[in-house]
């Protein structure tokens, strides 16, 4: 739902101020309007809650310095486009731990629901292709019990594959997450 009837378009920072001062609710930035997401369900945050277990149990096992988030930060996109990944991890720890915004995100994740599908899997997958410092992008179908791993090669192109493995290697930086937990949740 586009709040860009009652706002104007914004600047990213200006929507990062705005976002600031709301209550409740949570929001992105697309082509420089507010909108809404959606109320996620039970599933919705189960397979949330169990990916980024797996993303922080990983970064721990390879001793990886990145901070493992949930929801809640966002992604700088562009000037008008800002996104905020159900998890992600950064590629340094972060020193401002009550920033809002990623500074080096390096790996992102959508869990896909019913409302979700076609944004996480179009322009978000665009968007997230243009943050350079972005390695991986998991887009989990809980629907279909698999994930898709879009991960940067040579070049700048990126390499998609399909998981429904127990276990998925993140090349770089060397994490094996174990999905068995994240296949149960869905």
């Amino acid at each position: 739902m586009s709040l860009a009837q009652t706002h104007a378009k914004m600047s990213f920072e200006e929507f990062l101020d705005w976002s600031a001062r709301q209550a409740d609710g949570n929001y992105e930035l697309v082509d420089g309007e507010i909108v809404e997401m959606p109320s996620e369900g039970g599933l919705h945050n189960l397979v949330k809650a169990a990916l980024m277990i797996a993303l922080r149990d990983a970064a721990k096992r390879a001793r990886f310095a990145g901070t493992v988030f949930t929801d809640g930060m966002t992604v700088r996109i562009d000037d008008e486009h800002g996104r905020v990944p159900d998890a992600s991890v950064t590629a340094t720890p972060v020193a401002d731990k009550s920033a809002t915004t990623l500074f080096d995100p390096y790996i992102v994740a959508e869990v896909v629901s019913p409302t979700s599908l076609r944004d996480d899997t179009g322009s978000k997958l665009n968007e997230y292709f243009k943050v350079p410092t972005i390695q991986h992008y998991l887009i989990v179908r809980p629907d279909k019990k698999l994930i898709v791993h879009h991960s940067r090669g040579d070049a700048g192109k990126w390499i998609t594959s399909i998981v429904t493995e127990a276990s998925l290697r993140l090349d770089p930086p060397g994490l094996v997450l174990d999905l068995a937990p994240v296949f149960e949740a869905c």
